[in-house]
């Protein structure tokens, strides 16, 4: 048995004491290398990677090119951020946060950047009238779920996940705390969505794009691979809502994109064809 730990005084940054992250993690901001961003020829240019933040990006980008949505073409570049691709200056000069995704909109005569998801998302629907309703009730409710997964799900991935699946120790108090939580909100989320077809209503929206890569594939079981400690299949109308969207044809290519791993490999993507000869095979 450990003993208990006592904070000191005064934090100090140990380097070696990050687990599988142990790499990337630190408590500073800004570059630490000289790296220009690469540039397509597209309208939007995205830099990310295929992580549940990332595809929230890429799936609201193929919805919005099924939906005929030409000029949403777009380039999407991988950001490693195992390696530290993030704390590239280019890359920091379009999200001085370090983390993907980041989005420069080229569309105009001067580049705009554009970074957190939920703000992507927000940009892009209001830029292109679609998946966000001007209703202002209807509005008003795709909105705060949209702002509750951004505020509840880093105690999925940086509580829960980080303890359960990548923490260098497991720790019982962590795990069952973060545990507890995830559960709390499958449970919010299954409540609303027994008399929800959407989060928003009615209508398919930005807040279950942002939504369904964290809560709707967790429940699916592939998040961390712990369904089975989740008991996700209590979730009956979070399963409901994560399967009917997970069959929608944009979804299917906007998860692929920028995806480095895996039996669908998809690290770049420049062309609708590049997505087309992978689902193709």
């Amino acid at each position: 048995m450990t003993s208990e730990y006592v904070p000191p005084a005064v934090w100090v940054w140990n380097k070696a004491n990050g687990g599988q992250f142990a790499n990337i993690n630190r408590p500073i901001a800004g570059a630490t290398s000289e790296v220009e961003l690469p540039v397509g020829k597209h309208p939007f240019q995205l830099y990310s990677l295929a992580t549940p933040n990332g595809q929230k990006v890429t799936i609201m980008l193929e919805e919005l090119l099924a939906a005929g949505h030409r000029d949403a073409e777009y380039d999407a570049w991988l950001i490693k951020i195992n390696e530290g691709e993030q704390f590239g200056s280019g890359f920091v000069a379009v999200n001085p946060n370090s983390k993907i995704p980041a989005l420069v909109d080229r569309s105009g005569p001067t580049p705009i950047r554009v970074f957190e998801s939920g703000a992507i998302l927000m940009h892009l629907a209001e830029k292109f009238g679609a998946f966000l309703p001007t209703e202002p009730a209807a509005r008003a409710e795709c909105l705060s779920w949209l702002f509750w997964q951004m505020g509840s799900a880093p105690f999925v991935g940086g509580g829960f996940g980080h303890f359960y699946a990548y923490a260098p120790t497991k720790i019982e108090y962590a795990i069952d705390r973060y545990a507890m939580e995830t559960k709390r909100q499958l449970d919010v989320l299954d409540k609303h969505l027994a008399t929800s077809e959407y989060l928003g209503g009615s209508a398919y929206t930005i807040a279950d794009m942002a939504t369904w890569p964290w809560y709707g594939e967790l429940a699916r079981g592939k998040l961390y691979k712990s369904a089975e400690f989740l008991s996700v299949q209590e979730y009956t109308h979070v399963l409901r809502w994560a399967n009917a969207i997970a069959e929608r044809p944009a979804v299917k290519r906007g998860v692929i994109v920028n995806r480095p791993l895996g039996d669908v490999q998809l690290p770049e993507r420049h062309d609708a064809s590049d997505i087309d000869a992978k689902l193709a095979r």
